[in-house]
């Protein structure tokens, strides 16, 4: 598949759990392979004992019973298969149990909990463009570094083999003259041997073939310019709808201003970041009250109406920080503020006349 060259963001959180919740995850389908072998090898040999029990009493009922049956009939065939599916069961089960366990748990770590039947889904549209699909099947980079995996695994588990082969081959004839018990010993020991020559070779490919598969996955969810836009449009909403909104939030804002700024004894002020409009009415309330305050932009409203109206500015910054961080619109100030506004109203021309 040809690469989008127009797709070079990496993908956002949204993006991937969309192509998760469509079961499109990276996953390597040979490290799982190679950890169920390297699990199998190992319970091999965890489980020598064993083995070696079940291959010397199958080789000793071999060569002393069932060597000698003279004629074998349907009831003695029947009997023969019942007894060596069982004989297998019992040794291979313990490794497959083992195997399925480890392979469920290599694609647990590498997918996590999913659980999706989309992949599942028929996809008409492919199943009627064969030509397209065989020729993605045949001639994409994907296939030729399946190829080229397939190859590189039969060279490994076919030269492994070869080489135990060949090493032993002086100890082959002797085998003839072998009790069951040496020969049980034997065989595991060279099928062992054969498995670690596999190994290395494997876990090599396998986890080039994890890298590979992540990076292809990477690269194949990236997003173009516009859609990483259009989705922070989504998640944070249209910037335009946003500016409309922020104006008319503004628009009440100043028609509020302008009809209790004016009403205010003082406007005290942070000087630039806060203002907060005061009125001290002992009819309405046993103490000041704060009529309007803003930040930033709507502090300079307030002051900018304050001076359209002859209302006082005072700077004090730790009182206009206090008022705006503790004292809602309507709400008369704190008994801990009360010395400081007194002393700024004690200054005003209104509160020295008696007015």
């Amino acid at each position: 598949m040809a690469k989008d060259p127009s797709r070079t963001e990496k993908a956002t959180p949204k993006q991937r759990n969309k192509q998760r919740n469509k079961g499109n995850v990276p996953k390597g389908q040979e490290l799982t392979k190679t950890l169920v072998l390297v699990a199998g090898v190992f319970t091999v040999r965890a489980l020598f004992e064993y083995f070696y029990t079940g291959l010397t009493n199958t080789f000793k009922h071999t060569f002393t019973k069932l060597i000698f049956i003279s004629e074998l009939d349907q009831p003695k065939v029947y009997e023969l298969f019942k007894w060596g599916s069982v004989v297998l069961a019992k040794m291979v089960l313990p490794v497959m149990i083992i195997m399925a366990f480890i392979a469920f748990l290599s694609e647990r770590l590498q997918v996590g909990h999913l659980w999706t039947f989309t992949p599942l889904k028929p996809k008409f549209g492919k199943v009627f463009n064969l030509m397209s699909g065989l020729k993605k099947l045949m001639l994409s980079p994907e296939a030729f570094m399946r190829l080229g995996r397939s190859i590189l695994q039969a060279i490994a588990v076919g030269i492994a083999p070869y080489i135990v082969i060949k090493q032993e081959m002086h100890n082959l004839v002797p085998l003839f003259y072998m009790t069951p018990e040496g020969l049980s010993a034997y065989i595991l020991s060279v099928a062992y041997k054969m498995l670690k020559y596999a190994m290395v070779p494997m876990i090599i490919i396998a986890i080039l073939d994890c890298w590979f598969m992540r990076w292809r996955y990477e690269e194949g969810i990236k997003m173009t310019k516009d859609e990483v836009k259009d989705e922070r449009k989504q998640a944070e909403g249209d910037p335009e709808i946003k500016q409309k909104q922020q104006q008319k939030f503004m628009e009440f804002m100043a028609h509020r201003l302008q009809a209790e700024v004016p009403k205010a004894d003082v406007v005290v002020t942070n000087p630039t970041h806060f203002a907060v409009a005061l009125r001290y009415n002992v009819m309405e309330a046993p103490a000041p009250m704060v009529v309007a305050k803003g930040a930033d932009r709507l502090a300079e409203m307030i002051k900018d109406i304050a001076r359209e109206n002859n209302v006082p500015i005072r700077e004090n910054k730790p009182l206009a920080q206090a008022l705006y961080k503790q004292v809602e619109i309507g709400e008369t100030i704190p008994e801990e503020l009360f010395q400081a506004v007194a002393s700024i109203l004690a200054q005003l021309d209104k509160f020295q006349t008696g007015r």
